[in-house]
Order: C-alpha cells, then structure tokens, then sequence
C-alpha cells in the first residue's frame, strides 16, 4: 500500500484523528479502498502526515471497532469486506430509470440478447490456441536471472542492434527484402511507425490508398496533416493509371495480400508501381506486409522491395498477426535517403518497445522457436481454410469466393441481389457475425453485396457450425 494523501486542516473543528478516522472510512465507503488492501502502517502513515503516531494509532483504532478494517498478526492493518452498506445520516438516493440494455452498454459489458452472435467470423481474429507460452515464458525468465542490467538502460532509438539483426535476417531469407540492420526502426505497432514517417516524409504529403483498404491507417493518415486520396482498384490491385492523375506522392498498398479484398498483385503491377515511383525524385511506396506469412496456394510471393533497385519501397511489417496482438512489435524498412532524414531529424524518439520485450523476440526468432511456432500455425490455419471451403461448397450457387490464396479471411460476393446490409442481419439472427466490405471503403464502391468471413480465431467445429447457420439465414 503506498502513503495517503490526507489533507489534514490544523482550523478545523475536529482533531486530527478524527480527520484520518474520517477520510479512510469515506474512501472505503466509496470503494476507492478495496476489501482486502492494505493500509500503510502507522508508523509510515504518521511520518508521511508528520503527525504524532498515536495520532494515526487512535484513528485505525476507531476504524476497527466500527468493522471498518481489521489488524492482522505480523502483516499490518487491512480494510475489511463491507456489503450493501449505506452512508449514515443518508437517503439511499433512487435511480434514474435507465433501460438495463443501455446501463450495460455504459459498463461495456456484453449484452446477452437472443440474437447475440455465437460465431464470430472476425477478418482479424487469430488463433491463440497454438502459443508456445512454456516457451515464452522460459525465455523470459532467462532473459532476468541473466541479471543483465543493460537491458534496464535507454536503449538505441531504433531498437536493439541484436533484434534488428535478427529481423534483417528473418526478412531477407522469408520475404526476400533487401537491408541491413541499420535500416530498421523497431515500434510498438504501426501507429508509432507511421508517426514517424510523417516526420519523415513532411507535413502535407499526398498520399493514395486503394478503395476498399485497411480502414485503420487510413484514419491515421487522416489524423496527420496529409492529404489522402483514394485510387480505385481491378482484379490486379491499385489501377496505376488512376494513379498517375493524382498529386500523390506516396502510395500505400498491400501486394502480398490486399485487404480486404485478399488480392494478390502479380509481378506486372509491381514494375508498373516501381516504374510510377521511379518517375519523381520524391515519390515513394509504402508496403504494408502484415500477413504475409499465411500463404496456401502456390509459391511464397517475394515483397515488393526485393524488386526495388532505386530505394522508393518503405517496408513494414509486424508480429502481431504471426505471434499475437500483445506482442506489440512492428518494425519499419527505410530507403537510406530516408534514413538519413531519419537521423538528422527524428534521431531524439525513443523507442516504444520495452527493451525486455526485445530480448525475448529476438531469442525467440534467432533460435528458431519462430519458425517452428509459425509452421505450426499454418497448419492450423491451412486446416481451417480448407475446411471454411469445403463447408462453403453448397454456396457455390449463390455466391462467388476470393481471397482464397492466403491470409486469414475469405470474400463471399453474392450473385443476387441482396444487399450487404440483409446478409449480415439475416445472419446476425441466426447467432453470426459477418462483415461487410463497405467497412473497409473510404468511398462507396458499386458492385454486389460483398461480406468477410475471418476463420482465424474459430474452430473447426465453430467453423462447421457457423458455416450451417449461414446456410439456414442465405440459402
């Protein structure tokens, strides 16, 4: 328990044992002193208040008598549980009538309703089943009985040498990326990466997203003083003609695979991006590789910078979808003329991540323990993809599939003429939650009715299941 904070008033009335014996029944009275917690000792309570310690002695005495807390052997004073008990000299005041749908909601407490849904197809769930926590765990525990005492240091702004060496490392031999560890800047998530590629690229930079896109970054963009357009998008990704007829000096994409949409950009609009980058001294592409990993036809597809000869690909990517969301670390690729102006000008910015956090990563990666987690989970998640396909078959007739290539999600377009806004009620009452594409569209996109269905954090038999309640609410 730390010190309380007691204004004691010397004019007051009431002594000074009586002002202590006051403010901590009011605060467990109030529930800001919980059952069970402990209150500092007398002495170091009189010594923090500089009154005398009877002082402090009569007012715990006084306190226990009435219930209020009560005195352990050896350990000190604690406040006692107290229920359902109503201020003396107090009316228990009534409640405002206030629907208990909407008092809940306040509370942010889930709201039980029939029409709850059971199966949640979330695009961005992930499965948490398959974590190597003994693994975790151990390497953490190794990482402070080492009693390494740098590792409680200010670090290097751009994270840990040893980490980015290692991530160099990763990305080169997995995604073909080009760089050195002097080129990474380690964050805690893309929002802190992509704060400091403002400072990077300037104040007012036009930048071009695909429509329908990540809605996240597109709203960070938007909270910077950017200028953000959107370029429409064909079967093969950003349509770079559209491109050209922008301002735009940066463009944000996604080649490995597009969300929401799950497109894969072939070699062809790659060179085409390259060749736009390639017309301007300052234009650049951001390439956002967050799932990359997941991949269950075909070849591993290279990323985009592996084809940049002339420094305009920014590279980014995370461990939050391979790992787990906690795991709070994103890292940035920078082209060296960025660099540069990284260091002259963003070289004070400490870095987000804890350095403890960094050596476990970078453990966890370099030895290997990665790789087999990551090789876990693609059969895991190659398990449930298949298996959401073969349970979508009867759909066939009804509704066209994309997106089917990788990642953690599929795209179901109906043929009919129903409109998104029925498919997802319609599913909601029979317990589902899907999503809508236009949740991702910064504009409205002609086209049928177009809804997501996450299979990440599902299991197979939540899978089948939701997959049969859908058939009931769409066929």
């Amino acid at each position: 328990m730390y010190d309380m904070t007691i204004r004691l008033q010397a004019d007051s009335e009431k002594c000074l044992y009586e002002q202590i014996y006051e403010h901590i029944r009011h605060e467990i009275r109030e529930g800001k002193l919980l059952a069970g917690e402990r209150l500092p000792s007398t002495r170091s309570l009189a010594e923090y208040l500089q009154v005398a310690r009877s002082t402090v002695d009569y007012a715990y005495d006084q306190l226990q008598s009435e219930g209020y807390i009560e005195a352990r052997a050896c350990r000190g004073y604690f406040v006692c549980p107290i229920e359902g008990l109503l201020r003396l000299g107090e009316r228990q005041q009534p409640r405002e009538s206030v629907p208990e749908k909407e008092s809940r909601a306040e509370r942010g407490a889930e709201i039980p309703t029939q029409e709850a849904p059971f199966y949640d197809f979330a695009p961005h769930g992930i499965d948490m089943s398959g974590f190597p926590f003994s693994v975790w765990k151990r390497i953490n525990r190794n990482i402070l009985n080492d009693g390494n005492s740098e590792l409680f240091a200010r670090g290097e702004p751009q994270g840990d040498y040893d980490l980015r060496l290692t991530v160099s490392r990763y990305l080169h031999s997995s995604r073909g990326v080009n760089c050195t560890p002097e080129q990474i800047i380690v964050g805690a998530g893309n929002d802190y990466l992509l704060m400091l590629l403002e400072k990077i690229l300037g104040r007012h930079v036009e930048i071009a997203m695909e429509n329908p896109t990540y809605k996240r970054t597109w709203r960070i963009f938007q909270s910077f003083a950017y200028r953000v357009v959107t370029v429409p998008m064909d079967e093969n990704g950003m349509v770079v003609d559209e491109l050209e007829k922008t301002d735009a000096r940066v463009a944000y994409v996604m080649p490995s695979h597009q969300f929401p949409t799950g497109t894969v950009m072939p070699i062809g609009r790659r060179t085409e991006l390259l060749k736009w980058a390639d017309g301007a001294e300052e234009r650049y592409l951001i390439e956002d590789d967050y799932d990359s990993e997941f991949r269950y036809r075909g070849k591993p597809i290279p990323s985009l910078q592996s084809s940049d000869e002339h420094g305009k690909v920014i590279y980014i990517g995370t461990f939050s979808k391979a790992i787990a969301p906690a795991i709070r670390v994103s890292y940035m690729v920078l082209p060296r003329k960025l660099l540069e102006i990284y260091r002259r000008d963003c070289y004070f910015y400490s870095c987000t991540v804890s350095r403890i956090d960094q050596g476990v990563l970078n453990e966890f990666i370099r030895d290997g323990y990665f790789e087999r987690h990551l090789n876990k989970m693609r059969k895991i998640y190659r398990a449930k993809h298949d298996l959401l396909l073969r349970s979508l078959e009867p759909f066939a007739g009804r509704f066209s599939f994309s997106g089917e290539h990788g990642g953690l999600h599929l795209v179901l377009t109906a043929k009919g003429n129903e409109t998104e806004e029925e498919l997802i009620a319609r599913a909601r009452k029979k317990g589902v939650k899907v999503y809508g594409i236009s949740d991702s569209c910064v504009e409205a996109v002609e086209g049928n009715a177009t809804v997501l269905l996450g299979f990440g954090s599902l299991s197979e038999q939540g899978i089948t299941e939701g997959v049969r309640k859908l058939e009931e609410a769409w066929l």
